[in-house]
């Protein structure tokens, strides 16, 4: 009988398509696996003889066990190249200042039905859990002329096992890289306030926590009491509900995300004594860091930072 982990396993091996995504697969299924080789050939293992002997479940058991670590290691050396890669790409475009929003929610709460709908993107946008395992970065312009870079994210899940989050970290440090995080809520299933929670909780995990959030209650076009998305937006003040799949209400959320960023991409320059090693940790986790030097005991800090983390830094402020 398959327990919770092995079937999300399951599903996630079914939906890789990249092959990126079936290495980190891969790898989870086997980090999985590793710790219940005992258990398997447990079995066996009392089939041995006398004081001394060893049974043919011992010895099968640390041949796999060599084996499933000698793949682990290979799959974790190749992912390690992709995570280079993608550093590579993330600081081509920190080159040109665009400001990178990540698109995190629950699995199938309409992630990349949204991606498509603003950047005409081709994203495989299907009613079913986890159709999204491969990242996908696509621009599109904001009316005020400013270029922004939407990536596409892996679904989250309540309770998501730590195995995956290991395995997918190459693909997620596009959550915890990201300016602005989207949330993508699907308003229309009945667990909402627990799919919420489950979504902060992974960013949590991630260390994204604390970045600027912009919620959007998705498919209220099928929404059997049109009062909950109000409800929802007074709940959550700056959020907007909309339909990915109709279009009702992208234009109230394109003028928002316009003024999300808006409000932080104006450079600034702090001069942080290094006692302050939070304040710097967390410049570095919400803002978006363009230089960094060291002056005596204090770190001059360029960057474009969150109006909350600017006021914050208000006694650092440094005349550029």
């Amino acid at each position: 009988m398959l327990d919770r982990t092995q079937l999300i396993l399951d599903i996630f091996a079914q939906r890789a398509r990249s092959r990126e995504g079936r290495l980190q697969i891969e790898l989870a299924q086997l980090q999985y696996l590793l710790p219940r080789l005992t258990r398997m050939w447990s079995h066996l293992s009392r089939q041995s003889g006398g004081i001394g002997t060893r049974g043919p479940g011992e010895t099968q058991l640390e041949v796999d066990r060599r084996r499933v670590q000698e793949r682990i290691a290979r799959l974790e050396r190749e992912l390690e190249a992709v995570r280079k890669h993608r550093s590579v790409q993330r600081q081509g475009r920190k080159r040109h200042q665009w400001p990178v929003a990540a698109v995190v929610g629950y699995t199938n709460a309409g992630k990349s039905t949204l991606l498509n709908l603003m950047t005409g993107a081709d994203v495989l946008a299907v009613d079913k859990l986890f159709a999204t395992l491969d990242p996908t970065t696509r621009s599109f312009t904001l009316p005020n002329n400013q270029r922004v870079l939407l990536t596409d994210t892996v679904g989250f899940l309540r309770k998501l096992p730590h195995t995956l989050i290991e395995s997918f970290k190459a693909t997620l440090e596009e959550v915890s890289e990201a300016d602005l995080l989207i949330h993508v809520v699907d308003s229309s299933h009945p667990r909402v306030d627990e799919h919420m929670r489950a979504v902060d909780n992974v960013v949590n995990e991630l260390g994204a926590f604390g970045k600027q959030t912009l919620i959007v209650f998705n498919k209220i076009d099928i929404l059997q009491n049109r009062n909950l998305a109000e409800t929802y937006c007074r709940r959550f003040p700056g959020s907007v509900a909309i339909s990915a799949r109709t279009g009702q209400g992208i234009d109230q959320f394109v003028e928002v995300l316009q003024s999300a960023l808006g409000a932080w991409r104006l450079r600034s320059r702090f001069r942080v004594p290094l006692s302050e090693s939070n304040l710097i940790a967390e410049i570095h986790r919400v803002g978006h860091v363009l230089d960094l030097q060291y002056d005596s005991d204090h770190a001059v800090i360029t960057a474009h930072v969150p109006p909350h983390l600017e006021q914050k830094l208000s006694n650092f402020a440094k005349q550029t």
